[in-house]
């Protein structure tokens, strides 16, 4: 039984190594397109750089590659959606922009500020504006596809729950409802208490849950995984924000007073210069910063990681085909332990941003002494 899941395990390592080098190809294909000529012409293939490699699966995009076959890459486009000053609303598919092509005035910047980022060119392909961007993109996306997955696990399981009342948990129910247990009795019940607990439990279980499918989803190197959701900035800054508006609307009095007028502190700390006032209120606006750097910081740094000793291959490569070849085992084998140990820092980060998030909701709901 160990070696078949042994086995299991080294051919999914395979292919997802596998699909890295795909990636890596395609990658490097797209982002120095402008800058690769043909031989003919007296100019070489740009090297092999970790760095843009790296970043370059970490940061969002604006399609959303499947697969390379034969040299042809196959990617899904997504919609841009722009605004300027000089044509309004403009809607098209990110296809339009493949390679560095320009459609109606808009391209894909190379260099600069806006690296990577939609421009507005003129007909000569020099830079006018940037443009108000709300496009789909890859990470949105993905977002969208993990709030489509809350959805039908949850819905499930409640139907579930009304047709089997009273009866022991059968398939998704049977696996999902230790988990909603752990979250609802072990986070919310201990961290807030018995009379407050029960309307913070479904924030606390849909933002675990939302957590962990984009965690889990991130590994994954094939569509719909693959998107780095949760070591975006963007992404951890808005559930650090909801949790700190929760906090805000639903504490209590106690709550600000304590944060005001702290009990047990002398009162030459609070007038003239209310110093620990200040502090504490410096802990709130802190609090939910730390949470959004702590998600990001460790998402991303397992990415990278990864993603790092993965390119030693190339880098070794690059030098010699010999040390190419006699790196790829180390390497091969330091990528699939962080794989794995990536598999459990998405159960860890999940539980973590919950927990602190169920403390936060404790402090602010206690009742006074």
């Amino acid at each position: 039984m160990r070696l078949k899941i042994l086995h299991i395990a080294l051919v999914i390592s395979i292919i997802v190594i596998q699909t890295q080098a795909k990636a890596f190809n395609f990658n490097t294909d797209t982002t120095h397109h402008a800058q690769q000529k043909d031989l003919h012409e007296g100019h070489t293939t740009e090297k092999f750089n970790p760095g843009d490699f790296i970043f370059d699966h970490i940061k969002d995009h604006y399609s959303w590659h499947v697969f390379t076959y034969k040299g042809h890459h196959y990617s899904i486009p997504l919609p841009v959606i722009l605004y300027s000053e000089t044509q309004g609303f403009t809607v098209f598919m990110s296809g339009k922009l493949e390679h560095g092509h320009a459609y109606k005035g808009f391209t894909i910047a190379h260099e600069g500020d806006y690296k990577d980022k939609i421009i507005e060119v003129n007909e000569h392909g020099e830079f006018l504006a940037r443009p108000f961007d709300i496009s789909i993109t890859k990470n949105v996306t993905a977002i969208l596809i993990s709030y489509l997955v809350l959805i039908i696990l949850f819905v499930s399981i409640a139907k579930k729950y009304k047709t089997r009342h009273d009866l022991p948990p059968k398939g998704l129910q049977s696996l999902l409802e230790p988990i909603i247990l752990f979250v609802r009795d072990d986070i919310a019940k201990n961290s807030i208490g018995e009379k407050h607990y029960e309307k913070y439990t479904p924030f606390l279980l849909t933002i675990f849950f939302f957590i962990l499918i984009n965690n889990l989803l991130g590994l994954f190197p094939f569509f719909p995984g693959g998107a780095n959701v949760t070591g975006n900035i963007t992404v951890t800054l808005s559930l650090a924000l909801f949790t700190f508006i929760v906090t805000t609307f639903t504490g209590n009095k106690h709550y600000w007073k304590h944060i005001f007028n702290p009990p047990g502190v002398p009162w030459w700390l609070k007038l003239p210069l209310p110093l620990i006032p200040f502090i504490e209120l410096m802990g709130v606006i802190i609090k939910p910063f730390v949470l959004m750097i702590r998600l990001f910081a460790n998402i991303s740094a397992g990415h990278i990681i990864v993603l790092g000793f993965f390119s030693l291959i190339f880098i070794f490569g690059n030098m010699s085909p010999f040390l190419g070849y006699a790196v790829s085992p180390v390497s091969i084998i330091f990528t699939i332990f962080m794989s794995f140990l990536e598999l459990l820092v998405a159960f860890i980060q999940a539980y973590v941003f919950t927990i602190l998030s169920a403390i936060y909701f404790g402090m602010a709901s206690e009742e006074g002494h």
